[in-house]
């Protein structure tokens, strides 16, 4: 008998840039660094090489689940390396679990 898994659900979030174009992106992970929560997102329609992940600081507020999680921008390049860094931890990891 296979092995029959349930496919995992993919979250989304719609993202509004500068220009007001909306770009839905699905979510890749969420990380913590230096006790910050950050968001990784993969922008649909990306093919090959050209798949860009955006970084975003993330919080949730911890009273009302229901409200929607705030995405602010990453301001400092050492606070942007740090998120790239964990973020490679991350794929590190996956890949890493797919071994097993």
């Amino acid at each position: 008998m296979a092995n029959m898994q349930e496919p995992e659900e993919v979250m989304s979030v719609e993202i509004e840039l500068e220009d007001g174009t909306k770009v839905n992106c699905e979510v890749i992970t969420i990380l913590e660094v230096s006790g910050k929560d950050y968001i990784a997102l993969l922008p649909e329609g990306q093919t090959g090489d050209e798949q860009d992940v955006w970084f975003y600081g993330y919080s949730e507020d911890p009273d009302d689940p229901n409200v929607e999680p705030e995405l602010t921008y990453i301001e400092s390049d050492e606070e942007y390396e740090a998120v790239i860094d964990a973020f490679d931890e991350y794929l590190d990891e996956c890949e890493f679990d797919q071994l097993d």
